[in-house]
Protein backbone atom coordinates (compact mmCIF):
# COMPACT_ATOMS: atom_id res chain seq x y z
CA UNK A 1 0.00 0.00 0.00
CA UNK A 2 1.47 3.27 -1.22
CA UNK A 3 0.94 5.75 1.43
CA UNK A 4 1.67 9.51 1.22
CA UNK A 5 1.44 12.42 3.99
CA UNK A 6 -0.04 15.84 2.92
CA UNK A 7 0.84 18.96 4.55
CA UNK A 8 -0.98 22.41 3.38
CA UNK A 9 -0.33 25.46 5.45
CA UNK A 10 0.00 28.04 3.10
CA UNK A 11 -3.57 29.78 4.44
CA UNK A 12 -5.08 30.70 7.55
CA UNK A 13 -7.05 27.48 7.69
CA UNK A 14 -4.00 24.63 7.36
CA UNK A 15 -4.76 21.18 6.81
CA UNK A 16 -2.88 17.37 7.00
CA UNK A 17 -4.02 14.34 5.37
CA UNK A 18 -2.32 10.49 4.97
CA UNK A 19 -3.72 9.25 1.27
CA UNK A 20 -3.50 5.51 0.73
CA UNK A 21 -3.93 4.26 -3.07
CA UNK A 22 -7.81 4.41 -3.12
CA UNK A 23 -9.28 6.32 0.25
CA UNK A 24 -8.16 8.99 3.25
CA UNK A 25 -6.84 7.42 5.98
CA UNK A 26 -6.68 10.67 7.70
CA UNK A 27 -7.04 14.43 7.80
CA UNK A 28 -6.93 17.09 10.50
CA UNK A 29 -6.04 21.32 10.71
CA UNK A 30 -6.52 23.92 12.44
CA UNK A 31 -7.09 27.77 12.10
CA UNK A 32 -4.74 30.18 12.76
CA UNK A 33 -3.27 33.67 11.23
CA UNK A 34 0.15 33.76 12.24
CA UNK A 35 0.94 30.71 14.77
CA UNK A 36 1.29 28.05 12.20
CA UNK A 37 4.42 27.14 13.80
CA UNK A 38 3.23 26.78 17.04
CA UNK A 39 -0.03 24.49 16.06
CA UNK A 40 0.88 22.70 13.14
CA UNK A 41 2.92 19.69 15.71
CA UNK A 42 0.33 18.36 17.45
CA UNK A 43 -1.82 17.65 14.36
CA UNK A 44 0.62 16.36 12.64
CA UNK A 45 1.82 14.05 15.40
CA UNK A 46 -1.79 12.68 15.16
CA UNK A 47 -1.12 12.01 11.70
CA UNK A 48 2.22 10.49 11.84
CA UNK A 49 0.30 8.16 14.70
CA UNK A 50 -2.21 6.67 11.98
CA UNK A 51 0.49 5.36 10.28
CA UNK A 52 0.88 2.58 12.99
CA UNK A 53 4.89 1.93 12.08
CA UNK A 54 3.91 2.15 8.27
CA UNK A 55 6.17 3.77 5.94
CA UNK A 56 5.42 6.99 3.67
CA UNK A 57 6.30 6.89 -0.12
CA UNK A 58 6.30 11.04 -0.38
CA UNK A 59 5.19 14.01 2.05
CA UNK A 60 3.99 16.54 -0.59
CA UNK A 61 4.18 20.33 1.45
CA UNK A 62 2.47 23.06 -0.76
CA UNK A 63 4.09 25.74 -1.27
CA UNK A 64 1.82 28.65 -1.59
CA UNK A 65 1.36 31.64 -2.90
CA UNK A 66 0.33 32.43 0.61
CA UNK A 67 1.31 32.88 4.36
CA UNK A 68 5.45 33.02 4.37
CA UNK A 69 5.60 31.64 7.62
CA UNK A 70 3.19 28.95 7.27
CA UNK A 71 4.19 27.80 4.08
CA UNK A 72 7.81 27.96 5.40
CA UNK A 73 7.33 26.08 8.36
CA UNK A 74 4.84 23.50 6.67
CA UNK A 75 8.10 22.75 4.46
CA UNK A 76 10.49 22.86 7.04
CA UNK A 77 8.00 20.19 9.10
CA UNK A 78 7.69 18.16 5.75
CA UNK A 79 11.36 17.97 5.09
CA UNK A 80 11.66 16.49 9.08
CA UNK A 81 9.03 13.87 8.33
CA UNK A 82 10.85 12.82 4.99
CA UNK A 83 14.20 12.52 6.47
CA UNK A 84 12.79 10.12 9.14
CA UNK A 85 10.43 7.79 6.40
CA UNK A 86 13.54 7.92 3.94
CA UNK A 87 11.23 9.63 1.10
CA UNK A 88 11.43 12.94 -0.68
CA UNK A 89 9.94 15.66 0.89
CA UNK A 90 8.16 17.26 -2.64
CA UNK A 91 6.95 20.75 -3.03
CA UNK A 92 3.70 21.23 -4.88
CA UNK A 93 1.61 24.76 -5.81
CA UNK A 94 -0.72 25.10 -2.94
CA UNK A 95 -3.11 26.67 -6.22
CA UNK A 96 -3.17 22.71 -6.94
CA UNK A 97 -4.91 22.36 -3.41
CA UNK A 98 -8.14 24.11 -4.31
CA UNK A 99 -9.15 20.91 -6.61
CA UNK A 100 -10.12 23.00 -9.54
CA UNK A 101 -9.07 23.04 -13.14
CA UNK A 102 -9.59 24.90 -16.11
CA UNK A 103 -9.78 27.75 -13.67
CA UNK A 104 -8.02 31.14 -13.37
CA UNK A 105 -6.58 31.99 -9.52
CA UNK A 106 -6.20 35.48 -8.75
CA UNK A 107 -4.56 37.35 -4.88
CA UNK A 108 -3.75 40.52 -4.14
CA UNK A 109 0.62 40.96 -4.40
CA UNK A 110 0.33 44.02 -2.17
CA UNK A 111 2.32 48.03 -3.60
CA UNK A 112 -0.74 48.21 -6.20
CA UNK A 113 0.11 44.68 -7.65
CA UNK A 114 -2.03 41.75 -8.21
CA UNK A 115 -0.75 38.46 -9.37
CA UNK A 116 -2.93 35.70 -11.28
CA UNK A 117 -2.61 32.31 -12.47
CA UNK A 118 -3.88 29.25 -14.93
CA UNK A 119 -5.10 26.15 -13.33
CA UNK A 120 -4.79 23.13 -15.90
CA UNK A 121 -5.06 19.36 -15.45
CA UNK A 122 -1.54 17.86 -15.26
CA UNK A 123 0.31 21.08 -15.33
CA UNK A 124 2.46 23.24 -12.51
CA UNK A 125 0.92 26.70 -12.67
CA UNK A 126 3.00 29.99 -12.97
CA UNK A 127 1.85 32.71 -11.18
CA UNK A 128 2.61 36.13 -12.35
CA UNK A 129 2.25 39.78 -11.36
CA UNK A 130 0.48 43.21 -12.98
CA UNK A 131 -0.63 45.98 -12.03
CA UNK A 132 -4.12 45.89 -10.04
CA UNK A 133 -5.45 47.93 -13.05
CA UNK A 134 -5.03 45.58 -15.39
CA UNK A 135 -5.99 42.32 -13.70
CA UNK A 136 -9.76 42.42 -14.63
CA UNK A 137 -8.88 42.88 -18.20
CA UNK A 138 -6.81 39.93 -18.19
CA UNK A 139 -8.93 37.31 -16.33
CA UNK A 140 -12.35 38.69 -17.96
CA UNK A 141 -13.11 35.79 -20.19
CA UNK A 142 -12.31 32.99 -17.74
CA UNK A 143 -15.31 31.09 -17.06
CA UNK A 144 -14.18 30.39 -12.84
CA UNK A 145 -12.11 32.66 -11.31
CA UNK A 146 -10.97 31.82 -7.68
CA UNK A 147 -8.44 33.13 -4.74
CA UNK A 148 -7.84 32.18 -1.34
CA UNK A 149 -8.43 35.46 0.27
CA UNK A 150 -11.05 38.19 -0.20
CA UNK A 151 -10.02 39.91 -3.10
CA UNK A 152 -12.53 43.53 -2.39
CA UNK A 153 -8.88 45.41 -2.84
CA UNK A 154 -8.50 44.14 -6.64
CA UNK A 155 -12.11 46.00 -7.58
CA UNK A 156 -12.92 43.28 -10.28
CA UNK A 157 -16.40 43.78 -11.66
CA UNK A 158 -18.91 41.75 -9.86
CA UNK A 159 -19.79 40.13 -12.89
CA UNK A 160 -16.32 38.45 -13.11
CA UNK A 161 -17.71 36.37 -9.72
CA UNK A 162 -14.41 35.50 -7.74
CA UNK A 163 -14.62 32.53 -5.66
CA UNK A 164 -13.24 32.27 -2.57
CA UNK A 165 -11.76 28.08 -2.36
CA UNK A 166 -10.03 26.96 0.78
CA UNK A 167 -7.11 24.52 -0.15
CA UNK A 168 -6.88 21.44 1.88
CA UNK A 169 -4.22 18.40 1.58
CA UNK A 170 -6.13 16.18 0.43
CA UNK A 171 -7.06 17.96 -2.63
CA UNK A 172 -2.84 18.87 -2.78
CA UNK A 173 -2.47 14.66 -2.66
CA UNK A 174 -4.90 13.74 -5.09
CA UNK A 175 -3.38 16.93 -7.60
CA UNK A 176 0.26 15.34 -6.40
CA UNK A 177 -1.10 11.54 -8.15
CA UNK A 178 -2.60 13.11 -11.32
CA UNK A 179 0.63 14.83 -11.88
CA UNK A 180 2.24 13.17 -14.95
CA UNK A 181 5.14 10.67 -13.91
CA UNK A 182 7.65 12.31 -15.57
CA UNK A 183 7.08 15.72 -13.81
CA UNK A 184 6.60 13.57 -10.28
CA UNK A 185 10.32 12.53 -10.62
CA UNK A 186 11.30 16.00 -11.09
CA UNK A 187 9.81 17.72 -8.22
CA UNK A 188 10.78 14.76 -6.38
CA UNK A 189 14.51 15.42 -6.97
CA UNK A 190 14.15 19.43 -5.99
CA UNK A 191 13.97 20.59 -2.19
CA UNK A 192 10.69 21.90 -1.72
CA UNK A 193 10.79 26.31 -1.90
CA UNK A 194 8.28 28.52 -0.90
CA UNK A 195 6.18 30.32 -4.48
CA UNK A 196 7.92 33.82 -4.59
CA UNK A 197 5.63 36.74 -6.12
CA UNK A 198 9.08 38.65 -5.79
CA UNK A 199 12.61 38.07 -5.19
CA UNK A 200 13.29 37.87 -1.48
CA UNK A 201 13.82 41.84 -0.22
CA UNK A 202 16.91 41.94 1.97
CA UNK A 203 17.91 45.14 3.47
CA UNK A 204 21.38 46.06 3.83
CA UNK A 205 22.76 46.58 7.32
CA UNK A 206 23.99 50.23 7.78
CA UNK A 207 27.74 51.44 9.09
CA UNK A 208 28.40 50.61 12.39
CA UNK A 209 25.87 47.73 12.57
CA UNK A 210 27.69 44.82 14.66
CA UNK A 211 28.01 42.80 11.89
CA UNK A 212 29.59 44.81 9.80
CA UNK A 213 32.71 45.01 12.53
CA UNK A 214 35.88 43.32 11.91
CA UNK A 215 36.93 41.87 14.75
Amino acid sequence: MSLILAIESSTPHASLAILSDSEVIHEGGFESDRNHNAMLFEPLQRAIDELKGKTLEAVIVGTGPGSYSGTRVGIAAGQGVAMVHGCPAVGLSSLLAAGLTGAVAVGDARRGSAWWAEIEQGALPQPALLPTTELAEKVGTAERVFSFEEVKQLALPEEIGVRRVIPTAVKLAEAWRGLPDELKQELSAMPPQPAYLRPPHITEAKQGHPLLRKG
